[in-house]
């Protein structure tokens, strides 16, 4: 698609934009230098796109002006050379009216002031920003000029800008350049938070499931009780309005055993049976040896809560979203958005900041996430009835309507705080730890004691854990972010957490995911904050993989010696040159059927999807450039089966049969060689 044919319009919150406005949208790209940008309410010019400094004061309500560096500049600020000040409007002019336009001029400012260090750095360099991949030695000092609390945010950019790269016509950071940058980037910025191991991981996510799972199986008994148990409270004192009044005689209710019980009251624990929910309860809530005071209707309330808090740690296992982000989703935040290429994309739509409009966006999730919204909307719908019952409870029809998915316990029997708040001012989130603690029938600790190959996975990942917290037999301490990390690194399928390590049931959301965070996807205004810690993570995991490739995991269809020459190995024994090798990105890597390929630039055989040219099916010698992995030899073995089977139903002489039997050649190859190296 050309650049033109992708522009979508000014999409600036302002009242002076407009689409029958000159600077709507350009007719040429890149605009002339004549192109309004910035037009006041009289009409008049205030920026063209070829000045200096544009300034965006008028839709931002305050002084707001972005420097290109190419004009007069104040003493102490650097010059941009005007070839790369020319690149950097093409940039804001793309951010401006591209398929990602920003909705506020903060947004664009703060885009291009992060996009200037690299600029300047060029420029002072003497190199053109679209030709800076050829200078190594550049890419690694923007890590160091970069400042810490702009790097994550500048690499994403780049990385947005990369994925963008056909429309827009150049590219500043290669992908190679964009991992050596990541690569560099200080510590501290990331590898904080520890990756749950895949066991652990799907253990507490199976659990969350199934609780999940039989709400909705018992949601209309569920909501039958919880209609009845009202009945009974506005039949007790008169109206659902006087049972929900915060000074009523609270020892008077229908299931509290007072002088005030008549000889029609009943036990709660009665009417739970009856309407089929009681072992439900008791096998999530209650604990019968604690006598009949765990049978007080406030279980119920109990019941509901826990639900609310499953259904959003759910919805964090499922889209990448911060805790803070998924207590404020509404009842309507699921949609789905129907993609061409790769069919329904579900989508978690959040409030936020208005004035942060990047993160004004959507999280990609996966079908599954359904499952957790049904259950919320159900809890919340039904205590915004006693909610709206309630005149201490300050609500509006908004929020009767599209209630948030965690609300207050409003119901009569609930022991709630603070309800007389309105409904807009959200309660305090627990952390995991505590949801645990609260709801101890929700998780068996024992499944959650770190095992061996639990901390060889989760050192792999986050190396600096701590030894004192993370060791075996140690409770794994699970929290909110953690939760965002491991599943950041599960979507990219490193190859560290092996497939069938990685939440099976969702592996058919994972490609959506990737795509939509890995290339900034142009449709949706997705989460920002997400997409750098995708963007982070792949080019981290990246690194590691290469790391790697010094073991004897790894061999050459020509033996060591050409092993050593692809990783550039001074001395075979020096294992640190080699990390440092491939954390500065000299050794390319790409994972494969049969191993990787180290070659750098494309593979004109299409090798990462097709292994015939890899294994030297097609009657050549192998690829120069695969290494093969020794531990893949099971599955090379399985797909050779398959192959074989394949190739008894194809007609004799097709296209179809020809193609096959090469793969079945260069796999035999394949296993020959890790076979044979493995022996010795």
């Amino acid at each position: 698609m050309s650049a033109l044919a992708s522009m979508f319009g000014l999409s600036i919150d302002s009242p002076l934009v407009a689409s029958a406005r000159a600077n709507f949208r350009p007719s040429t790209w890149p605009p002339t230098p004549e192109f309004p940008v910035v037009i006041d309410e009289n009409g008049n010019v205030v920026s063209r796109y070829g000045d200096a400094v544009w300034d965006l004061s008028l839709w931002s309500g305050k002084p707001t002006v972005i420097n290109f560096g190419d004009g007069i500049q104040r003493a102490g600020i650097g010059n941009i050379s005007s070839v790369n000040a020319d690149f950097l409007r093409q940039i804001a002019g793309w951010l401006l009216w591209g398929p990602r336009s920003v909705r506020n001029a903060a947004s664009l400012q703060s885009s291009i002031k992060f996009l200037r260090i690299l600029f300047l750095l060029c420029s002072k360099k003497g190199v053109r920003v679209d030709k800076v991949s050829r200078f190594p030695a550049i890419v690694d000092e923007l890590s160091t000029v970069a400042p810490p609390s702009h790097a994550r945010a500048l690499l994403t950019l780049l990385h947005t800008l990369f994925a963008q790269r056909d429309s827009l016509g150049f590219v500043l950071l290669d992908r190679e350049s964009l991992r050596r940058f990541e690569s560099s980037l200080p510590e501290h910025l990331v590898r904080q938070t520890p990756y749950i191991p895949p066991r652990i991981w799907t253990y507490q996510l199976s659990r969350l499931r199934i609780f999940l799972e039989e709400f909705m199986e018992h949601e209309a008994k569920l909501r039958s009780c919880y209609e009845y148990c009202l009945e009974k409270y506005s039949a007790r004192y008169g109206t659902l309005t006087a049972a929900t009044e915060i000074g009523r005689h609270k020892r008077k209710g229908p299931f509290t055993k007072s002088k005030f019980r008549s000889e029609h009251s009943e036990a709660f624990r009665q009417t739970a049976e009856r309407f089929g929910i009681l072992q439900l309860l008791q096998r999530w809530c209650t604990d019968d040896t604690s006598g009949a005071n765990s049978w007080r209707i406030s279980a119920f309330s109990k019941y509901f809560t826990m639900a609310s808090r499953v259904g959003i740690a759910y919805l964090l296992n499922l889209s990448l979203m911060r805790i803070n982000e998924a207590w404020s989703l509404r009842s309507d935040c699921l949609y789905i958005e129907s993609d061409p290429a790769i069919g329904p994309v579900y989508l978690l739509q959040g409030k936020t900041t208005k004035f942060i409009e990047d993160d004004d966006a959507r999280w990609v999730t996966s079908p599954h996430a359904a499952l957790a919204v049904n259950v919320l909307r159900c809890v919340a719908m039904l205590r915004m009835i006693c909610g709206q019952a309630n005149p201490a409870v300050p609500n509006s029809p908004e929020e009767v309507k599209n209630p948030y998915l965690v609300v207050r316990p409003y119901e009569p029997w609930a022991r709630a705080k603070n309800i007389t708040l309105p409904t807009s001012i959200r309660s305090g989130y627990p952390c995991y730890q505590g949801v645990m603690n609260d709801h101890p029938k929700l998780f068996d600790v024992d499944e959650l004691r770190i095992r061996d190959e639990d901390i060889e996975i989760a050192r792999r990942i986050t190396p600096n854990l701590d030894a004192r917290i993370f060791a075996v037999g140690n409770i794994w301490p699970l929290s909110w972010h953690q939760l965002r990390r491991t599943g950041t690194v599960n979507m990219q399928a490193s190859g560290i957490v092996s497939d069938e390590s990685i939440q099976y049931q969702l592996k058919h959301a994972t490609r959506a995911m990737s795509v939509y965070y890995g290339q900034g996807y142009s449709r949706l205004r997705l989460n920002n904050s997400v997409r750098t810690e995708y963007i982070r993570t792949m080019y981290e995991l990246l690194s590691k993989e290469i790391a790697k490739l010094s073991s004897d995991r790894y061999v050459s269809p020509y033996g060591e010696n050409r092993k050593n020459e692809i990783l550039k190995i001074v001395n075979q024994r020096d294992h640190r040159k080699l990390l440092a090798a491939a954390k500065t990105g000299r050794v390319a890597w790409r994972e494969t059927l049969l191993g990787g390929c180290t070659r750098r630039g494309p593979c004109e055989y299409g090798g990462i999807d097709n292994i015939v040219r890899c294994g030297g099916g097609d009657g050549a010698p192998p690829c120069a450039d695969a290494l093969f992995d020794k531990e893949r030899v099971g599955k090379l073995i399985y797909l050779k089966r398959e192959l074989a089977e394949r190739l008894e139903d194809a007609p004799v002489g097709s296209p179809y049969k020809t193609s096959l039997e090469a793969q079945q050649r260069a796999l035999e190859n394949a296993i020959a060689i890790v076979t044979e190296r493995k022996r010795c």
